[in-house]
């Protein structure tokens, strides 16, 4: 544990000397969603390969990059594609920028991904606003010794998503004339996709959209005692009595037609970040960049 610490610490110093503002609020694209990144007033733009310690991303729709800039006037850190279990990685490895980003002063992390709707009240293209999740990956980011420096050694999951950035998700969703589904992820390790048995098994103890991503980096992310948003763009809808196989490429293509929601959302919650939700003694992630 000591090496893997000693590891986030020196890639923290290697971004540090990147660049001139310290973010204080991250974002966490998955597939399909790197545009809500390009989005992002960028300053900084760094390949994972280029980062000591940093895993890269194998997926072929995630770009791979770590980029700091601003949006709303907030300082941000975004990457562009994220790790999976299923890519060999270990919890601690999927969940490493995590650690890096709360090295760096991170307060407020917003994650997106690409999930297969469970419930038949969704549609392919929907957002889904993440209100819990179900862990089923048999994995756990904070097995082994717990690093108090980090966090505490049994963090609570009751609000792992903040319930005041989720009201700023469904104002900004109102305002913007964006629907927004409310539902719980369920986290599988993949890559193989859900049998029609497991789908229906995933719909009867209260999942409402699967995917391979997201649960890791949001128990570590509670952890550090930052505060999370999770946004999932349904890319299909399962019917397990009916079932039809969905292809990497009709999901990328319905995950980028929605990225556009999905950034707007984002925008709009940054937009109405206050000091109650994202601030500690000493940091803001509502002051103004520097001129």
């Amino acid at each position: 544990m000591e090496a893997y610490i000693e590891k986030v610490i020196e890639t923290t110093r290697f971004l540090e000397k990147k660049i001139q503002h310290a973010p204080t609020v991250g974002l966490l694209t998955g597939t399909g969603l790197g545009e809500i990144a390009e989005s992002l007033g960028t300053d900084v733009s760094i390949a994972y390969n280029e980062i000591p310690h940093f895993p890269i991303s194998t997926v072929e729709s995630h770009a791979g990059r770590l980029l700091f800039g601003a949006m709303s006037n907030r300082n941000i850190v975004a990457m562009q594609g994220r790790f999976h279990l299923y890519e060999g990685y270990s919890p601690r490895d999927v969940t490493f920028p995590i650690r890096v980003m709360q090295e760096l002063g991170v307060r407020v992390l917003m994650l997106s991904n690409a999930a297969g709707g469970l419930n038949s009240r969704f549609s392919a293209g929907d957002i889904m606003m993440i209100s819990d999740h179900i862990n089923l990956t048999g994995e756990n980011p904070l097995v082994g010794p717990n690093t108090d420096r980090w966090g505490l050694r049994f963090p609570e999951m009751i609000t792992a998503y903040d319930p005041a950035l989720s009201r700023l998700a469904q104002d900004a969703a109102v305002d913007l004339s964006i629907p927004l589904k409310t539902g719980v992820y369920a986290g599988l390790k993949g890559p193989s996709l859900e049998s029609p048995a497991e789908v229906r098994f995933l719909k009867i103890i209260g999942a409402d959209a699967v995917g391979f991503s997201t649960v890791q980096e949001v128990i570590a992310g509670v952890h550090a005692g930052i505060k999370i948003l999770g946004l999932s763009v349904i890319t299909n809808v399962h019917n397990p009595d009916n079932p039809d196989p969905a292809t990497v490429e009709e999901i990328l293509k319905i995950a980028d037609a929605a990225a556009p929601k999905a950034s707007a959302i984002i925008k709009g919650v940054l937009d109405r970040l206050d000091e109650d939700i994202c601030s500690q003694p000493g940091i803001s992630c509502l002051q103004n960049r520097p001129a």
